[in-house]
């Protein structure tokens, strides 16, 4: 029991097709078409206002991160690595410090995170067991002239504050 074998023959054997030109003509005649027909009536085209219309930002969206504090305005970190341990960029640096305020172990005495390094992927966030670390700033727009201005300090990231409230915060899926 033998199988059929159908021969399909190739396309492309001329030097015109070879060389794609008559290809190259309906792409740029699509394109030109497209930019003409733009020109003529710009109407239709969907244009952002930015910055003078600002995006809606949804509130489990992901923007630049902070530290959260207790009601006392003392950090909430720990100081337990999980963040920094589950990052993928290994963008998270901490430096632990003894606690004297008696709400734990530890805290960090740096926590720096590396915005050009950050993939936004949220893990920090899911990872920490005290809710210390959010991305809920609505600050989407992170711009900056040295590479210095880019890593985040202890002190920025408590400074930074949540662009929802803690009821949106925890209605908006978690």
């Amino acid at each position: 029991m033998g199988a059929t074998v159908k021969t399909i023959e190739r396309k492309g054997s001329s030097l015109i097709e070879r060389l794609y030109l008559i290809e190259i003509f309906k792409g740029m005649a699509t394109t030109f078409g497209h930019l003409w027909r733009n020109l003529a009536d710009n109407r239709r085209l969907y244009v952002r206002h930015y910055p003078e219309v600002q995006p809606e930002i949804p509130v489990r969206w992901r923007g630049r991160h902070r530290l959260t504090t207790h009601p006392d305005n003392t950090v909430k970190c720990v100081a337990c690595f999980m963040c920094q341990t589950n990052c993928p960029a290994n963008c998270i640096m901490i430096e632990a410090g003894e606690r004297l305020d008696g709400k734990a172990e530890k805290m960090p005495v740096k926590f720096n995170i590396d915005l050009l390094e950050c993939i936004y992927c949220g893990y920090c966030v899911e990872a920490c067991p005290v809710d210390a670390i959010r991305m809920d700033t609505g600050i989407f727009s992170v711009t900056g002239n040295k590479k210095e201005s880019f890593v985040l300090g202890l002190e920025e990231l408590l400074t930074t504050p949540g662009a929802f409230s803690e009821e949106e915060y925890k209605k908006g899926g978690a």
